[in-house]
């Protein structure tokens, strides 16, 4: 496995040459994370711009990254212009595109550039009332997602059960059934238990449209008592619970898990309805998509190499509190 110093130093080199197709100031680039893309922040005479290197396959295998990343950034130009909602805005290349694809050592990388958004993010150190405003925010995005017609090449992630349970995603550079095999044998067994419940559901679930898919503290800056949501790269269509269920799923095993609860959906309903008869089947869907994603990863990037067997330990846990573990589920 290449070093993680190696990983984000090649890709700062794709993000050096990617910038060389705007026409930004220069500036210190810094750097942000390393996980799912490569960011990057760009400091200079015009502003601070995040810089995102996405990975290969990040959409599925079969699906034009090109064409994916721009449809993210088209629902990001339709929701800052149909909404007061706050979210990033593009920042299109000299040629005009919002997507570049530069080559470095032989490989082809897509990147992007956003305006950097102000704030804080409270993913550590929640409160009610940061509840409270993230799910009249996401309310409203799935209010704006109702109302808008994407244009015809739009194309995104399908959150279906084939995308949940199937072959269609590459996590890290190993395909989903490939991540399956690597689970340990009760995890397995407890995921095969989610899919069975969840299959049915999905494909009936009638509240469904274009969601983020991702929209948890960590996705939410706050800032002088309003919330700005980041992070739509797993933006897609799904049902709208499960946007409920990403937002309070790693709150699921708190002590204060009611009072967040309880917030989030206030905050939901006070701008739009919403059942939540199903939200810990939803809860747990979340739990088995970032074990999946997360054993993916651990195969390619050395930092999450080092925290698989927690994750995977953490994942057991949770799917007992939510009666999905093989312990409920054999009756006992």
């Amino acid at each position: 496995m290449v070093t993680y110093r190696s990983q984000v130093l090649r890709r700062r080199k794709v993000a050096l040459t990617a910038l060389s197709r705007y026409a930004l100031p220069r500036g210190p680039l810094r750097f942000v994370t390393h996980g799912e893309n490569t960011t990057f922040r760009l400091d200079g005479g015009a502003g601070r711009f995040l810089v995102r290197v996405h990975r290969p396959q990040r959409h599925g295998r079969d699906v034009d990254p090109s064409i994916a990343i721009s449809s993210e950034l088209c629902w990001l130009q339709a929701i800052r212009s149909g909404t007061d909602l706050a979210v990033p805005e593009a920042v299109a290349a000299s040629d005009g595109h919002l997507v570049v694809e530069v080559e470095v050592d032989g490989d082809a990388w897509h990147c992007s550039v956003l305006r950097w958004l102000d704030g804080r993010i409270h993913e550590n150190s929640a409160r009610p009332g940061q509840l409270r405003l993230l799910g009249a925010a996401m309310a409203r995005l799935h209010a704006q997602a109702d109302a808008w017609t994407p244009p015809p090449w739009f194309t995104r992630i399908h959150w279906d059960a084939e995308t949940f349970f199937g072959d269609v995603m590459v996590y890290g550079d190993a395909p989903a059934s490939r991540c399956w095999e690597l689970l340990p044998i009760g995890l397995r067994q407890s995921f095969g238990r989610v899919r069975e419940r969840m299959g049915p559901i999905l494909a009936a679930d009638p509240d469904s449209g274009l969601i983020h898919a991702d929209l948890h503290l960590g996705n939410a800056v706050f800032q002088g008592g309003c919330v700005k949501l980041i992070d739509f790269d797993d933006s897609g269509y799904g049902p709208r619970l499960y946007d409920v269920a990403v937002a309070l799923w790693e709150l699921r095993d708190l002590d204060d898990y009611p009072l967040f609860h309880d917030a989030l959906l206030e905050g939901y309903r006070s701008e739009r309805a919403i059942d939540t008869t199903l939200l810990d089947e939803y809860i747990a869907l979340r739990q088995v998509a970032f074990q999946l994603w997360y054993t993916g990863m651990a195969q390619t990037n050395p930092s999450f190499a080092e925290g698989l067997s927690r994750a995977e330990g953490w994942s057991a846990d949770m799917l007992e509190l939510l009666g999905a573990g093989s312990h409920r589920a054999a009756g006992a």
